[in-house]
């Protein structure tokens, strides 16, 4: 596994901004807390790492502790490692986040990964389908059989779902895997025929595509979508025009909920004020990523999966009247 380490900006300024943490939050009691931590991703390209290394990065600054982003294989892996307590943070899906509560992620088959807890709402994750204009490839019905589609990461959100979707849909293909980076480069160099995205808007990969080349985002029709929303845990989500140049009008799609988890045993006052750093101050996090446009505290009850962190469900109780039921808490 590659490590990514965005510590550089967080470590100059930790002597600083742990008194200014202390100053605005009141005495805190940091015995408990561990002196650096680490945030599992996604690979690099895709939303996952970008949005993950910035909200690393600000809670690292913001409390005055070693942190930063790692390279996974994206939502199941996230799971696995926070579930372990090889990485304290990590950001999942819903989808992948209830397999691996029933014990149905293909990283470890049977093992039911009840240490992870949800701590904030992060965004949907639309499933999104690009080719190149050159391929003449228009809509889903056009993709040809076989067609060499890149599924992203191994145990990533799109790979898990985005092919059982196209199969849904009547298309055969070719499944490749790898990070969004490699895939975008592979389409570029007439290696692959589509890409089938799962990742927040926008996405890096795709943005980078469309400066180099031309390249058809394409949507769902109705009945696609309905369909797909049918058989799969998401919703109805529409691409807004002017996200990507090359869209000049609403793109149909469907998306599903993205979460922050943290370990469950980490301390209660520690998830709080990582919780509050983030959710304090949206014009901050949009900074870091347009998707954060979706990371507001009012969001807290798509979680429908997880049980929550003591400090996550504590902060939202207090900050955005959320009413969890005691059950979902963990350690009730």
């Amino acid at each position: 596994m590659t490590m990514t380490k965005l510590t550089a900006l967080a470590l100059t300024t930790a002597l600083t901004t742990t008194a200014v943490f202390a100053e605005s939050h009141g005495a805190v009691d940091r015995s408990d807390w561990p002196t650096s931590f680490t945030v599992g991703t996604a690979s690099q390209g895709g939303t996952f790492f970008a949005y993950g290394s910035g909200w690393a990065n600000l809670v690292a600054d913001q409390l005055g502790i070693s942190g930063g982003a790692e390279v996974t294989g994206g939502p199941m892996q996230n799971m696995a490692l926070v579930h372990t307590g090889e990485a304290q943070f990590g950001m999942t899906t819903m989808g992948p986040a209830r397999e691996s509560l029933e014990g149905t992620n293909p990283i470890a088959p049977g093992l039911q990964m009840t240490n992870a807890c949800a701590m904030f709402p992060m965004y949907q994750t639309p499933f999104s389908v690009t080719a190149l204009g050159s391929s003449g490839i228009t809509s889903i019905s056009e993709i040809p059989a076989g067609a060499r589609i890149g599924f992203g990461p191994a145990g990533s959100s799109s790979d898990t779902y985005f092919p059982a979707m196209m199969e849904t849909l009547g298309v055969t293909f070719d499944r490749r895997n790898g990070g969004w980076d490699d895939l975008g480069g592979q389409l570029q160099d007439g290696l692959l025929d589509v890409i089938a995205f799962a990742a927040g808007i926008p996405i890096p990969t795709v943005s980078q595509l469309e400066v180099q080349t031309a390249i058809n985002i394409i949507e769902f029709t109705e009945e696609e979508q309905a369909a797909i929303i049918a058989a799969f845990p998401v919703s109805a989500y529409s691409i807004n025009a002017g996200v990507y140049s090359s869209l000049d009008h609403d793109a149909r799609s469907v998306a599903m909920w993205n979460f922050a988890i943290a370990n469950c045993d980490l301390p209660e006052s520690f998830v709080y004020a990582v919780v509050d750093v983030v959710m304090s101050d949206h014009e901050r996090m949009m900074g870091i990523h347009a998707a954060s446009r979706e990371t507001l505290p009012e969001n807290w009850d798509k979680n429908t999966v997880m049980m929550w962190h003591p400090g996550a469900a504590r902060w939202f109780t207090e900050h955005a009247g959320a009413t969890i039921d005691p059950a979902m808490i963990h350690g009730g």
